[in-house]
């Protein structure tokens, strides 16, 4: 077989299947658009073109007086938000302390770091639980963020670590020679350069709790404390209740703060990882 020809094998071989992942990709969200233009409300009655499409769905859910949308949208927002920040300075403050600093269990910390990485957090959901329960933080807002941050740190401080690893200690040994204090070498020297990773942590612990539907369905008990995930699910959870085509407008929605916070962190995520200390 000539090189040329295999060459072209594999480039063929690989656009298909870049082909075939995007169309596995793309055509449920085709079909949930499509859906949320649709009159009415039935699943069956729906198609992937409406004939005669309208926002009525997206208007009945910032409008209508039974629609608890807006609420939901809240909350999730609260949660995502208020998790992504506290996980970020906690793990941020955790990663440069195991990665600038020897002290003792330092080895024994970051063992535990990786055995905890291995056991999700729906192992421990009843103990969990029962804790929030005795602190009186069941069926809040409070308990379900700090259940999300507590076992994003384990992973996130795994993840930054290696990242300030590779920036030059030599960096942090020239910056106290001209006196810089700890903190000073971490917000004015290690942060700027560690921007790529951050923007990375930012961002998937912006988007775990926002569509994530199994923790917020056991600790939260009230509906005007669902989370957007959990509250669109009662739209088709009643065996007698036909919203699918709210329930994808719903949907819809919850990518637009996704798609925003990946614009604005875009240059960290693509340009930034160019960046970094080197040594000279």
């Amino acid at each position: 077989m000539k090189p040329k020809f295999k060459s072209f094998l594999e480039l063929t071989g690989i656009y298909a299947v870049f082909v075939i992942m995007a169309i596995i990709i793309i055509y449920p969200i085709v079909w949930a658009v499509g859906m949320s233009l649709n009159s009415g409300t039935s699943f069956y009655s729906s198609t992937i073109i409406p004939k005669n499409w309208s926002f009525e769905h997206y208007k009945w859910l910032f409008t209508d007086p039974n629609s608890d949308y807006l609420n939901w949208y809240k909350n999730s927002m609260i949660v995502s938000s208020v998790s992504a920040i506290l996980s970020v300075i906690i793990t941020t403050l955790v990663a440069y302390g195991f990665s600038r600093y020897k002290f003792v269990g330092r080895r024994s910390g970051l063992y535990t770091f990786l055995l905890l990485q291995m056991f999700p957090a729906m192992m421990a959901m009843v103990a969990l639980y029962i804790l929030l329960n005795l602190v009186g933080l069941l069926d809040t807002l409070t308990g379900l963020i700090l259940i999300y941050v507590g076992s994003q740190v384990p992973f996130n401080a795994w993840l930054v670590k290696g990242y300030l690893d590779t920036i030059p200690h030599e960096l942090d040994e020239s910056a106290q020679i001209d006196g810089a204090g700890h903190l000073t070498v971490l917000f004015k020297i290690i942060l700027p350069l560690a921007k790529p990773i951050l923007a990375v942590v930012i961002l998937f612990n912006f988007m775990m709790p926002l569509f994530d539907f199994l923790l917020p369905s056991i600790i939260l008990q009230s509906s005007e404390k669902y989370t957007i995930a959990l509250g669109l699910y009662n739209f088709i959870n009643d065996q007698f209740a036909n919203n699918f085509t709210r329930f994808a407008a719903g949907s819809i929605l919850i990518a637009l703060p996704v798609a925003l916070i990946y614009v604005f962190l875009q240059r960290f995520l693509i340009t930034g990882l160019t960046s970094g200390g080197t040594k000279g």
